[in-house]
């Protein structure tokens, strides 16, 4: 009996200390972490609106009504993650950077941010985070298949395996179309947002 109640003892001081480590590390890396965040954020901005001095969140967004927008467009499986305004020198409204994550992806969620200018222009896609299949899926984060998605004003995307003949159609990546729905209903959903509530200009006309 008295082992037992000893090898509890030193197991409850064992789980003791590692929460007190991890908490320590958690601690000393959630700073840097959180940079590291910006920063890509940041980068991924400019990707996708060189043409912008700032960003600022735009305070008006509401994921709940987002989401209900979406739903009614039929794009179940699509969530709008954040929106950013894209500002000049003298903080005038260039368009928005919508970020979106799409759960059609073939190993996963895909999130990436598209910019859009206020004529309804699309600027292009940033990816933040994917995972799909090597050689496959992953093509999706190369400029040849991201360069479709630029400088194109459109109500909607669609992709096709024959070749695209039109400014709004997207080429399939071979072997991976699965990937290439999820980022193009991504995009849709970008697009279905910014008609339906950023259409106009802006706060900051």
């Amino acid at each position: 009996m008295k082992k037992l109640v000893k090898d509890a003892f030193v197991l409850l001081i064992i789980t003791l200390l590692a929460g007190l480590f991890l908490g320590v590390v958690y601690e000393m890396t959630k700073g840097p972490i959180a940079v590291q965040k910006e920063k890509a954020k940041t980068e991924a901005n400019l990707e996708v609106f060189p043409d912008a001095v700032s960003f600022e969140t735009d305070a008006s967004f509401d994921s709940t009504a987002a989401q209900k927008l979406l739903l009614d467009a039929g794009l179940t499986e699509v969530d709008i993650i954040e929106v950013t305004q894209a500002l000049n020198q003298e903080k005038v409204y260039l368009g928005a950077v919508i970020t979106v994550t799409s759960h059609e992806g073939y190993s996963g969620d895909i999130t990436f941010s598209m910019g859009i200018q206020k004529d309804g222009t699309v600027n292009g896609i940033s990816i933040l985070t994917i995972a799909e299949t090597a050689g496959l899926g992953m093509k999706a984060n190369t400029d040849e298949f991201k360069s479709q998605f630029s400088a194109v004003n459109t109500q909607k995307f669609e992709y096709t395996k024959s070749g695209a003949t039109a400014d709004n159609q997207i080429d399939a990546i071979s072997g991976a179309t699965i990937t290439t729905n999820a980022i193009t209903n991504g995009v849709n959903a970008g697009l279905a947002y910014f008609q339906a509530e950023l259409t106009g200009g802006g706060q900051n006309e």
